[in-house]
């Protein structure tokens, strides 16, 4: 088995490795927080928040807070495992440069 056969290539984008270390580190996270905290656009948060749902990555949920809409994600079981891999195969590279 090869250094980098657990890199995950879906975590190559800087958009989705920022989603997913966010969604590691807090149990939900609203659209306008996670724009603002990635400093992405609307429409490159909807791509990249789409592209780890489909993977089974992120849980979207939305809902309204009076008559606004509120998108809300989380990291699901798989998503955290997934990244944890992605982190320490990353480790793995770094320990073995040395």
């Amino acid at each position: 088995m090869g250094l980098i056969d657990n890199i995950n290539k879906l975590f190559d984008h800087r958009i989705r490795l920022g989603i997913m270390s966010i969604l590691m580190v807090n149990e939900d996270v609203d659209f306008n927080r996670l724009k603002e905290l990635l400093n992405a656009t609307d429409g490159n948060l909807a791509s990249h928040t789409k592209t780890l749902e489909k993977a089974e990555y992120i849980k979207i949920e939305k809902s309204f807070i009076g008559k606004k809409p509120n998108t809300r994600y989380s990291a699901t079981k798989s998503g955290k495992l997934a990244f944890k891999k992605h982190i320490e195969a990353l480790e793995q590279i770094i320990k073995n440069q040395n």
